[in-house]
Order: structure tokens, then C-alpha cells, then sequence
């Protein structure tokens, strides 16, 4: 069993984490900061955004997208420093934005939550928007449960998504312009929950899929965001590793460190605003793997 460090604390609640040049960018949702944290655990904040960040990536020539979670808009950051708008998704979703992928050309895949997830609403179905490297936009899959983190496989042509509230991660086949086809279970962890209801879901599913990454053996690793785990999961749903987090739940991870064997590890207590909000009880976690 791998052991778990604790790289920097006194967050609110971190998401969306991405190893970049020598350091690891990750959202903080309610300091509405996008930050920089080295392998000391120096923490450099990137970018502030008003309207919650969430999803980060990063188009070829540099420049940081990062989405905007309230407004729903993906924001481009300049050399300067400044943000600015990349792309609307406003018309294209219901609710907030969520996770983002952006491929090596530049496009980048937005999930959606698809309904008001913190006053408990009941549970709708949501898209995943393809935002092409100008800026345009399109759906490019649909009736997905709760879209959240993202990565590819299969050396770019399959994009595999965590499917919370389904206790399953979908596959989609990618075409040459980033168009998703051919959807599927890539991974099922047992059946798909009937209930709307987000109390009823939690409790039905064996795994709630949250961030993930794709390991160097085409398995991703997948926080499972009631499990106080990250797992590592092969297609079709076999479970072959996994961390523990004892008493904090995960909710992200990216693979990165020096080595490239690092797991870093966004986590929390729990993830309901109302009690996020106001604390600094999130942590950065590490293991080798």
C-alpha cells in the first residue's frame, strides 16, 4: 500500500489538478484561485476568478484555459496575465460548468453539472461541449450523468469520462476533428442508479468517479469521491490498485512529480459547498505509484 504525504494544506476545496512544467496547477473553488504548487509545496497563485474556476488546461503556444464555473465561460489567459473570454457555453448548458479536458492541439471537452447539485435539486443528465481552439463551440455528447473528470487512452482516440452519478466512466471514440462518437461504458462498477434523487444516488453506487488521469499502462487512476480512495481501473471496471485516504475523501488526481510516478491527490472532508465554503480544511495529498 502505497504511503500518502500531505504536500500543502489550508485550502477550501481543490479540484482539477494538472502537473505542468515542474509544478501542479489546481483550482481552489471558494478563494476562487487557480494555483501553482512545486514538489516543496510552494503555492504561487495563477490567476483569481470571480465566477469559481474549475477545469484548467492549456492551449499550444501556452496560454492557460480555465473555466469560469458560474458564468459558464472558458477563460483564456494572456501573457500579461489578464483573462479573458475563449468561448460562451452559457446557451450550450443548463447549470454550472465542471471538469476540462484539452487535448494537444488545443481543443478543449467542458462538462456540465446539468442542475443545481448543492441545493438538491433532483439529478438531470448534462453535456460535454467541445470548444474548438478559436473559441467555437458545439455539444459533443449528451445524456451523460453528472460529466466530471476527463482523460484520453488509447493514444488520444478514445476520451473517457467519469460518469458520477452513473457508477460507471463512459467512453467515447474521438474523430479527427474531436467530434465523440460511439458511446459506451468504458468502465461499469454495477448498475446504473434509477433514482434522481442525489441522497438515493450516493447511496447506490459502489464508486462515485470524480477527477482522473491516464496511467502509463492505458488504466486511469479515478478518485472515487465516496470511497476515501483513488482507484486504478482498467476498461471494463476491474479494479487493479488503489490509495487510501483514511479519513478524507478525494475528489482529484494527476499523475506528475519528477519522476512521473507521483499521484497527487485533491481532498477534503466532503465536497457540499455550505460546508466548504467558509473552511480551509482541504489538503493536497501525495503517494508514488
Amino acid at each position: 500500500m502505497a504511503n500518502v504525504d500531505e504536500l500543502a494544506g489550508g485550502f477550501s476545496y481543490l479540484e482539477c489538478p494538472r502537473w505542468r512544467d515542474g509544478r501542479l496547477y489546481v483550482s481552489d473553488f471558494y478563494t476562487h484561485q487557480v494555483l501553482a504548487v512545486d514538489e516543496s509545496g510552494a503555492v504561487e497563485t495563477i490567476a483569481k476568478v470571480p465566477e469559481q474556476p474549475a477545469g484548467l488546461g492549456w492551449l499550444p503556444d501556452g496560454r492557460l484555459l480555465v473555466v469560469s464555473m458560474r458564468d459558464r465561460r472558458v477563460l483564456r489567459q494572456e501573457s500579461d496575465g489578464t483573462l479573458t473570454e475563449h468561448a460562451d457555453l452559457s446557451e450550450l448548458t443548463t447549470w454550472h460548468l465542471n471538469d476540462m479536458l484539452v487535448d494537444d492541439v488545443g481543443r478543449a471537452y467542458v462538462g456540465s453539472f446539468g442542475f443545481d447539485l448543492m441545493s438538491g435539486a433532483p439529478m438531470q443528465t448534462s453535456n460535454i461541449v467541445l470548444v474548438n481552439p478559436d473559441g467555437s463551440t458545439q455539444v459533443a455528447a449528451e445524456g451523460l450523468a453528472f460529466p466530471n473528470g476527463m482523460t484520453l487512452v488509447d493514444g488520444g482516440s478514445t476520451l473517457v469520462v467519469s460518469e458520477s452519478f452513473g457508477n460507471r466512466l463512459g467512453g467515447f471514440s474521438v474523430g479527427p476533428s474531436g467530434e465523440l462518437s460511439e458511446p459506451r461504458a468504458w468502465a461499469s462498477f454495477g448498475p446504473a442508479p434509477t433514482s434522481s434523487d442525489v441522497t438515493e444516488v450516493l447511496s447506490a453506487v459502489s464508486v462515485l468517479p470524480d477527477g482522473m488521469c491516464t496511467a502509463d499502462d492505458n488504466t486511469v487512476w479515478v478518485a472515487d469521491a465516496v470511497g476515501h480512495r483513488v482507484i486504478r481501473v482498467a476498461e471494463g471496471g476491474s479494479i487493479v490498485d488503489q490509495v487510501t485516504t483514511g479519513d478524507l475523501s478525494v475528489f482529484a488526481c494527476a499523475l506528475g512529480g519528477s519522476d512521473g510516478r507521483t499521484l497527487f491527490m485533491c481532498a477534503a472532508p466532503s465536497f457540499a459547498e455550505h460546508e466548504r465554503r467558509d473552511t480551509r480544511e482541504s489538503v493536497l495529498l501525495t503517494a508514488k505509484v
